[in-house]
Protein backbone atom coordinates (compact mmCIF):
# COMPACT_ATOMS: atom_id res chain seq x y z
CA UNK A 1 0.00 0.00 0.00
CA UNK A 2 1.19 3.54 -0.84
CA UNK A 3 3.41 2.15 -3.57
CA UNK A 4 4.30 4.58 -6.37
CA UNK A 5 3.28 3.22 -9.78
CA UNK A 6 4.53 4.90 -12.96
CA UNK A 7 2.05 4.70 -15.85
CA UNK A 8 3.51 7.25 -18.32
CA UNK A 9 6.50 9.55 -18.72
CA UNK A 10 5.25 12.13 -16.23
CA UNK A 11 2.23 10.42 -14.69
CA UNK A 12 2.06 8.12 -11.69
CA UNK A 13 -0.41 7.01 -9.08
CA UNK A 14 0.05 6.00 -5.47
CA UNK A 15 -1.72 2.75 -4.68
CA UNK A 16 -3.95 3.41 -1.68
CA UNK A 17 -7.59 2.80 -0.66
CA UNK A 18 -8.49 5.59 -3.12
CA UNK A 19 -5.78 5.90 -5.77
CA UNK A 20 -3.87 9.20 -5.60
CA UNK A 21 -2.68 10.61 -8.91
CA UNK A 22 0.75 12.19 -9.27
CA UNK A 23 1.71 14.40 -12.19
CA UNK A 24 5.38 15.39 -12.38
CA UNK A 25 5.88 18.25 -14.87
CA UNK A 26 9.65 18.32 -14.31
CA UNK A 27 12.29 16.60 -12.21
CA UNK A 28 11.62 18.80 -9.16
CA UNK A 29 7.88 19.35 -8.77
CA UNK A 30 4.82 17.18 -8.28
CA UNK A 31 1.06 17.77 -8.39
CA UNK A 32 -1.25 15.41 -6.52
CA UNK A 33 -4.70 14.40 -7.70
CA UNK A 34 -6.41 13.90 -4.30
CA UNK A 35 -4.57 13.31 -1.04
CA UNK A 36 -5.88 10.20 0.73
CA UNK A 37 -8.19 9.73 3.67
CA UNK A 38 -6.41 11.28 6.66
CA UNK A 39 -3.27 12.77 8.20
CA UNK A 40 -1.54 9.39 8.23
CA UNK A 41 -2.19 8.99 4.51
CA UNK A 42 -0.80 12.49 3.93
CA UNK A 43 2.32 11.57 5.87
CA UNK A 44 2.85 8.45 3.76
CA UNK A 45 2.26 10.36 0.53
CA UNK A 46 4.80 13.00 1.52
CA UNK A 47 7.33 10.26 2.28
CA UNK A 48 6.82 8.85 -1.23
CA UNK A 49 7.36 12.27 -2.80
CA UNK A 50 10.41 13.00 -0.66
CA UNK A 51 12.01 9.71 -1.64
CA UNK A 52 11.75 10.85 -5.27
CA UNK A 53 13.16 14.32 -4.42
CA UNK A 54 9.91 15.92 -5.59
CA UNK A 55 8.46 19.08 -4.09
CA UNK A 56 4.68 19.14 -3.74
CA UNK A 57 3.45 22.25 -5.52
CA UNK A 58 -0.31 21.64 -5.61
CA UNK A 59 -3.16 19.27 -4.82
CA UNK A 60 -6.16 19.13 -7.15
CA UNK A 61 -9.17 17.47 -5.57
CA UNK A 62 -11.60 15.47 -7.67
CA UNK A 63 -14.34 15.91 -5.06
CA UNK A 64 -14.79 16.54 -1.38
CA UNK A 65 -15.48 13.09 0.08
CA UNK A 66 -13.25 12.61 3.11
CA UNK A 67 -11.23 9.74 1.62
CA UNK A 68 -10.08 12.06 -1.17
CA UNK A 69 -9.34 15.25 0.78
CA UNK A 70 -8.30 13.83 4.15
CA UNK A 71 -4.58 14.37 3.56
CA UNK A 72 -4.97 17.98 2.37
CA UNK A 73 -4.54 19.67 5.75
CA UNK A 74 -1.36 17.79 6.70
CA UNK A 75 0.25 18.19 3.28
CA UNK A 76 -0.66 21.86 3.07
CA UNK A 77 0.73 22.54 6.54
CA UNK A 78 3.97 20.71 5.77
CA UNK A 79 4.64 22.08 2.28
CA UNK A 80 2.58 25.24 1.82
CA UNK A 81 1.13 23.74 -1.36
CA UNK A 82 -2.00 25.17 -2.93
CA UNK A 83 -5.19 23.10 -2.93
CA UNK A 84 -7.76 23.36 -5.72
CA UNK A 85 -11.36 22.14 -5.84
CA UNK A 86 -14.09 22.97 -8.34
CA UNK A 87 -17.63 24.26 -7.91
CA UNK A 88 -19.52 23.05 -4.85
CA UNK A 89 -16.65 20.74 -3.94
CA UNK A 90 -14.73 23.85 -2.84
CA UNK A 91 -17.00 24.82 0.08
CA UNK A 92 -17.25 21.17 1.20
CA UNK A 93 -13.43 20.98 1.21
CA UNK A 94 -13.11 24.27 3.05
CA UNK A 95 -15.83 23.34 5.57
CA UNK A 96 -15.84 19.50 5.69
CA UNK A 97 -18.55 19.40 8.35
CA UNK A 98 -20.94 19.99 5.45
CA UNK A 99 -20.53 16.36 4.35
CA UNK A 100 -21.88 14.55 7.44
CA UNK A 101 -24.51 17.30 7.86
CA UNK A 102 -25.64 16.81 4.26
CA UNK A 103 -25.73 13.03 4.59
CA UNK A 104 -27.61 13.07 7.89
CA UNK A 105 -29.97 15.88 6.97
CA UNK A 106 -29.31 17.80 10.19
CA UNK A 107 -26.62 18.30 12.77
CA UNK A 108 -24.64 15.04 12.76
CA UNK A 109 -24.22 13.29 16.10
CA UNK A 110 -20.80 12.21 17.26
CA UNK A 111 -21.17 8.79 15.64
CA UNK A 112 -20.86 10.57 12.27
CA UNK A 113 -18.19 13.12 13.15
CA UNK A 114 -15.10 11.06 12.43
CA UNK A 115 -12.45 10.89 9.73
CA UNK A 116 -14.41 8.53 7.48
CA UNK A 117 -16.99 11.26 6.88
CA UNK A 118 -15.31 14.37 8.29
CA UNK A 119 -11.93 15.50 6.98
CA UNK A 120 -9.84 18.34 8.36
CA UNK A 121 -10.46 21.71 6.65
CA UNK A 122 -8.02 23.08 4.09
CA UNK A 123 -7.58 26.38 2.29
CA UNK A 124 -9.00 25.96 -1.20
CA UNK A 125 -8.83 27.76 -4.52
CA UNK A 126 -11.16 27.20 -7.46
CA UNK A 127 -10.04 25.61 -10.73
CA UNK A 128 -10.45 29.06 -12.30
CA UNK A 129 -7.65 30.50 -10.14
CA UNK A 130 -4.59 31.57 -12.21
CA UNK A 131 -2.41 29.28 -10.10
CA UNK A 132 -4.24 26.11 -11.15
CA UNK A 133 -1.81 23.61 -12.76
CA UNK A 134 -2.72 24.34 -16.37
CA UNK A 135 -1.18 21.12 -17.68
CA UNK A 136 -4.09 19.21 -16.14
CA UNK A 137 -7.44 19.26 -17.94
CA UNK A 138 -10.48 18.98 -15.64
CA UNK A 139 -13.26 16.66 -16.85
CA UNK A 140 -16.73 17.17 -15.30
CA UNK A 141 -17.98 13.90 -13.79
CA UNK A 142 -21.10 14.83 -11.78
CA UNK A 143 -23.41 12.29 -10.23
CA UNK A 144 -21.43 10.54 -7.52
CA UNK A 145 -21.08 13.90 -5.80
CA UNK A 146 -22.03 17.50 -6.55
CA UNK A 147 -19.32 18.74 -8.93
CA UNK A 148 -16.90 15.84 -9.07
CA UNK A 149 -14.20 16.14 -11.74
CA UNK A 150 -11.61 13.89 -13.29
CA UNK A 151 -8.32 15.03 -14.79
CA UNK A 152 -6.45 14.28 -17.99
CA UNK A 153 -2.67 14.66 -17.86
CA UNK A 154 -0.51 15.60 -20.88
CA UNK A 155 0.44 11.90 -21.06
CA UNK A 156 -3.21 11.20 -21.99
CA UNK A 157 -3.86 9.46 -18.67
CA UNK A 158 -7.34 10.12 -17.26
CA UNK A 159 -8.03 9.96 -13.53
CA UNK A 160 -11.72 9.15 -13.06
CA UNK A 161 -12.19 9.65 -9.31
CA UNK A 162 -15.26 7.78 -7.99
CA UNK A 163 -17.42 7.69 -11.10
CA UNK A 164 -16.89 3.93 -11.43
CA UNK A 165 -17.00 1.06 -8.97
CA UNK A 166 -15.11 -2.16 -9.57
CA UNK A 167 -17.10 -5.25 -10.48
CA UNK A 168 -16.11 -6.77 -7.13
CA UNK A 169 -17.53 -3.77 -5.25
CA UNK A 170 -20.78 -3.89 -7.22
CA UNK A 171 -21.15 -7.59 -6.48
CA UNK A 172 -20.37 -7.13 -2.78
CA UNK A 173 -22.58 -4.11 -2.03
CA UNK A 174 -25.13 -3.91 -4.84
CA UNK A 175 -26.07 -0.33 -4.08
CA UNK A 176 -23.21 2.19 -3.99
CA UNK A 177 -23.22 5.82 -2.96
CA UNK A 178 -24.33 8.47 -5.44
CA UNK A 179 -25.98 11.87 -5.26
CA UNK A 180 -27.67 12.56 -8.61
CA UNK A 181 -28.84 9.50 -10.55
CA UNK A 182 -29.65 11.34 -13.79
CA UNK A 183 -26.27 13.12 -13.83
CA UNK A 184 -24.50 9.89 -12.93
CA UNK A 185 -26.03 7.98 -15.85
CA UNK A 186 -25.03 10.80 -18.19
CA UNK A 187 -21.49 10.68 -16.80
CA UNK A 188 -21.30 6.90 -17.24
CA UNK A 189 -22.40 7.25 -20.86
CA UNK A 190 -19.75 9.90 -21.48
CA UNK A 191 -17.03 7.82 -19.81
CA UNK A 192 -17.96 4.78 -21.91
CA UNK A 193 -17.21 6.84 -25.01
CA UNK A 194 -13.95 8.38 -23.79
CA UNK A 195 -10.60 7.60 -25.35
CA UNK A 196 -7.28 7.76 -23.50
CA UNK A 197 -3.97 5.95 -23.25
CA UNK A 198 -4.97 4.83 -19.74
CA UNK A 199 -7.85 5.33 -17.31
CA UNK A 200 -7.28 5.31 -13.56
CA UNK A 201 -10.47 4.99 -11.46
CA UNK A 202 -9.97 5.65 -7.77
CA UNK A 203 -11.51 2.33 -6.71
CA UNK A 204 -10.92 0.01 -9.65
CA UNK A 205 -7.97 -1.25 -11.67
CA UNK A 206 -6.30 1.01 -14.20
CA UNK A 207 -7.23 0.05 -17.76
CA UNK A 208 -6.95 1.22 -21.36
CA UNK A 209 -10.52 0.09 -22.08
CA UNK A 210 -12.96 1.70 -19.65
CA UNK A 211 -16.19 1.14 -21.60
CA UNK A 212 -17.05 -2.35 -20.22
CA UNK A 213 -16.80 -1.19 -16.61
CA UNK A 214 -18.81 1.95 -17.35
CA UNK A 215 -21.56 -0.18 -18.89
CA UNK A 216 -21.46 -2.55 -15.91
CA UNK A 217 -22.02 0.39 -13.57
CA UNK A 218 -24.92 1.62 -15.70
CA UNK A 219 -26.52 -1.82 -15.60
CA UNK A 220 -26.23 -1.87 -11.81
CA UNK A 221 -27.83 1.57 -11.41
CA UNK A 222 -30.80 0.51 -13.51
CA UNK A 223 -31.06 -2.76 -11.56
CA UNK A 224 -31.20 -0.84 -8.26
CA UNK A 225 -33.93 1.38 -9.70
CA UNK A 226 -35.94 -1.69 -10.73
CA UNK A 227 -35.51 -3.15 -7.24
CA UNK A 228 -36.85 0.05 -5.71
CA UNK A 229 -39.82 0.15 -8.05
CA UNK A 230 -40.64 -3.40 -7.00
CA UNK A 231 -40.73 -2.23 -3.39
CA UNK A 232 -43.17 0.55 -4.28
CA UNK A 233 -45.97 -1.73 -5.51
CA UNK A 234 -47.92 -0.72 -2.41
CA UNK A 235 -47.50 2.52 -0.44
CA UNK A 236 -44.43 2.24 1.80
CA UNK A 237 -42.53 4.56 4.12
CA UNK A 238 -38.94 5.54 3.45
CA UNK A 239 -37.63 3.67 6.49
CA UNK A 240 -39.36 0.51 5.32
CA UNK A 241 -37.88 0.99 1.84
CA UNK A 242 -34.44 1.40 3.40
CA UNK A 243 -34.80 -1.76 5.50
CA UNK A 244 -35.90 -3.70 2.43
CA UNK A 245 -32.87 -2.44 0.48
CA UNK A 246 -30.50 -3.52 3.27
CA UNK A 247 -32.18 -6.92 3.43
CA UNK A 248 -32.19 -7.37 -0.35
CA UNK A 249 -28.49 -6.63 -0.76
CA UNK A 250 -27.38 -8.32 2.45
CA UNK A 251 -26.06 -5.12 4.02
CA UNK A 252 -25.53 -4.54 7.74
CA UNK A 253 -26.91 -1.30 9.10
CA UNK A 254 -24.91 1.05 11.31
CA UNK A 255 -24.74 4.84 11.54
CA UNK A 256 -22.43 5.23 8.52
CA UNK A 257 -24.34 2.85 6.29
CA UNK A 258 -27.66 4.33 7.34
CA UNK A 259 -26.66 7.79 6.10
CA UNK A 260 -24.71 6.66 3.02
CA UNK A 261 -27.22 4.13 1.72
CA UNK A 262 -30.11 6.23 2.99
CA UNK A 263 -28.92 9.30 1.10
CA UNK A 264 -28.46 7.18 -2.02
CA UNK A 265 -31.92 5.65 -1.79
CA UNK A 266 -33.42 9.11 -1.38
CA UNK A 267 -31.58 10.16 -4.56
CA UNK A 268 -33.01 7.18 -6.45
CA UNK A 269 -36.51 7.97 -5.20
CA UNK A 270 -36.15 11.61 -6.26
CA UNK A 271 -35.04 10.47 -9.72
CA UNK A 272 -37.96 8.06 -10.02
CA UNK A 273 -40.40 10.76 -8.94
CA UNK A 274 -38.98 13.33 -11.36
CA UNK A 275 -39.22 10.71 -14.12
CA UNK A 276 -42.91 10.13 -13.33
CA UNK A 277 -42.31 6.57 -12.13
CA UNK A 278 -43.02 7.14 -8.43
CA UNK A 279 -45.51 9.17 -6.43
CA UNK A 280 -45.84 10.17 -2.79
CA UNK A 281 -48.87 10.02 -0.54
CA UNK A 282 -49.37 11.79 2.77
CA UNK A 283 -51.50 9.71 5.12
CA UNK A 284 -51.87 10.05 8.88
CA UNK A 285 -48.88 12.41 8.97
CA UNK A 286 -46.67 9.91 7.15
CA UNK A 287 -45.10 10.27 3.71
CA UNK A 288 -45.45 7.08 1.70
CA UNK A 289 -43.82 6.19 -1.60
CA UNK A 290 -45.69 4.25 -4.30
CA UNK A 291 -45.04 3.36 -7.92
CA UNK A 292 -46.86 5.58 -10.43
Amino acid sequence: MFELVQVAAHTYYIQSPAKIGVYVPDEHNAVLIDSGNDKDAGRKVLKVLTEQNWVLSAIVNTHSNADHIGGNRYLQSQTGCKVFAGGMEGPFTRWPQLEPAFLYGGYPCGDLRHKFLLAQPSDVLDFTDPGFPSALTPIPLPGHFFDMAGFRTPDDVVFLADCLCSDATLQKYGVTFLYDVAAYLTTLDAVAQMQAALFVPAHADATADIAPLARRNTTQVLAVADTLLGLLRAPISFEDVLKAVFDHYGLAMNFEQHVLVGSTVRSYLSWLRDAGKANVLFEDNRMLWVAA
